[in-house]
């Protein structure tokens, strides 16, 4: 049976995009807490936590991003014309928290300054992220395979809900992850935010997800036909089961659970997603196969992805190893 080389790809850059929301949404999600945290010294242990794998995390976006425009070029054609505002904010945001993370270290009489940026580049990056999620899920109007919208068609209200989900998300995150790699009175203030921003994140989950089939026909005959359905169903029980292991995790004060838990969340939010796209790329308008490139480009692609692939895994699983455990109040990054 000859591989289907257009749906590897597929889920090679799935994979890439997931890797990249669930590593890099921590590192976000601490950045987001940051005015919860007003103290210097907080705000150094949190990002110490960090540091040793903040960079790195983002390789995985660098992959997504670019296997799409390599793979996929007629999506990325379509996609990025639809997307152009919200992408470029997200970037900026990514760049003013890669200087504020720096510059907040090498000025400190202005690291009040830099901390703030931290937290707005963080916070941006996040919010820009789902929403150009919510406004490919509305769908992206194409013609003559190129984009036919409006400048300001990515900014809807079910955009803008989703933007909020995301950054309540990666809030979550960076609050199970200083829960998991902190001590004392840090680590409790975190497991308190936890708690708040699961209730807050599930109530938008059940926003988004009750929304959704509403926002095309595609996306109701898809969740509520058979055998998708199926799937459909058992998702939202599996989510049940993750946010049970999250208040359990916080209740008992169990270090790593609640952590993996709010990762469950969130794969399985995106499991959600693929059920929804399959096998579309664009929703409604571009198929996995339609926005391939030839396969001659695919196998050569293919062959780049399966040496560096493995790589990637090796040293990001090696950069979590050697800085597993918590964090030394006294030690870090300077």
């Amino acid at each position: 049976m000859a591989l289907d080389l257009a749906t590897a790809w597929a889920a090679i850059i799935a994979f890439a995009v997931l890797a990249y929301v669930v590593l890099d949404g921590f590192d976000l999600g601490v950045g987001i807490l940051f005015p919860f945290f007003p103290e210097r010294r907080d705000r150094d242990v949190m990002t110490h936590s960090i540091a040793p794998v903040w960079d790195g995390n983002e390789t995985w976006l660098v992959l997504g991003g670019g296997g799409l425009m390599a793979v996929f070029p007629l999506a990325y054609a379509t996609v990025l014309p639809a997307l152009y505002m919200p992408l470029i904010l997200m970037l900026l945001g990514l760049v003013f928290r890669g200087v504020a993370f720096e510059f907040r270290w090498r000025t400190r009489p202005q690291s009040r300054l830099w901390d703030n940026g931290f937290w707005l580049g963080s916070s941006i990056a996040a919010a820009m992220q789902g929403i150009a999620l919510g406004a490919l899920v509305q769908g992206i109007r194409i013609e003559n395979r190129a984009y036919a919208g409006g400048w300001w068609d990515w900014l809807t209200p079910f955009s803008v809900l989703t933007g909020a989900a995301l950054v309540v998300g990666y809030g979550l995150l960076g609050a199970t992850w200083l829960h998991m790699k902190t001590t004392g009175a840090l680590q409790a203030r975190a497991r308190r935010l936890a708690g708040y921003l699961a209730a807050g994140l599930l109530a938008l989950i059940a926003a988004v997800s009750l929304w959704t089939p509403f926002v095309s026909r595609d996306y109701f005959e898809r969740w509520f036909g058979w055998p998708t359905a199926f799937f459909s169903a058992l998702v939202p029980l599996l989510l049940a089961g993750c946010a049970a292991a999250l208040w359990h995790g916080l209740r008992r004060q169990r270090q790593a659970l609640p952590f993996l838990a709010a990762l469950g969340l969130f794969v399985l939010c995106y499991a959600g997603l693929g059920i929804s796209f399959y096998p579309y790329l664009v929703p409604g308008a571009l198929t996995i196969h339609d926005a391939a490139a030839p396969d001659s480009s695919l196998v050569f692609l293919l062959w780049g992805a399966l040496i560096l692939l493995p790589m990637i895994l090796a040293y990001t699983g090696y950069a979590y190893w050697v800085f597993r455990g918590k964090v030394d109040p006294e030690e870090g990054y300077h």
